[in-house]
């Protein structure tokens, strides 16, 4: 499977990306950085700098139907610089619309928002995002991690790094059996 991860260019909390890159890997599937700017992207580990990566593919140039699934990595900084870009509110937007399976973790749910694909759906997230949620028409659950099939295609979220080793596993479960 070919994974697109959709990031900002800085703002990225670092071992939302790592992890769940890892994990991909792992499952012996594909991962590919998408950005809204070539080059490398900045990470951070909380509000320090972290490590930088490089950008395999500009949004602008990316297709959704060459992915089999979406991750999305949070960061304060990171959806909120995506959901202001249409092209990467339209690529997120296009997976839901193929019904191929998305996963979000933290703060990644706002981009979704502003997509609106949360109508009818459940979802968990960073609790300071609840409210946006609601307000989209999604259901807003404190859990670790919740998969939702109540859509055109299954969306898995998370609320935060302490999560991470749950929200790998439901995905990685879940995109191994979207393509079988």
């Amino acid at each position: 499977m070919r994974i697109a991860f959709l990031v900002a260019p800085e703002g990225i909390e670092q071992i939302e990306l790592t992890e769940p890159w890892r994990a991909v890997v792992d499952a012996g599937d594909t991962p590919s950085l998408i950005s809204t700017e070539a080059g490398r992207v900045q990470a951070f580990n909380h509000l320090d700098r972290g490590d930088t990566f490089p950008v395999d593919q500009i949004v602008a140039e990316a297709d959704a139907t060459a992915y089999d699934a979406l991750v999305l990595p949070g960061g304060v900084a990171n959806p909120d610089a995506l959901r202001m870009d249409e092209r990467a509110v339209a690529f997120a937007r296009s997976f839901f619309d193929a019904g191929k399976p998305v996963a979000a973790i933290c703060h990644a749910p706002w981009l979704l928002v502003e997509a609106d694909v949360v109508g009818g759906r459940t979802l968990t997230s960073w609790p300071s995002l609840r409210t946006d949620i609601r307000n989209a028409g999604g259901t807003w659950v404190d859990e670790p991690v919740r998969v939702c099939r109540n859509g055109p295609n299954t969306l898995i979220t998370s609320r935060r790094p302490d999560d991470l080793k749950d929200f790998t596993g439901a995905f990685t479960e879940e995109f191994a059996t979207a393509t079988s």
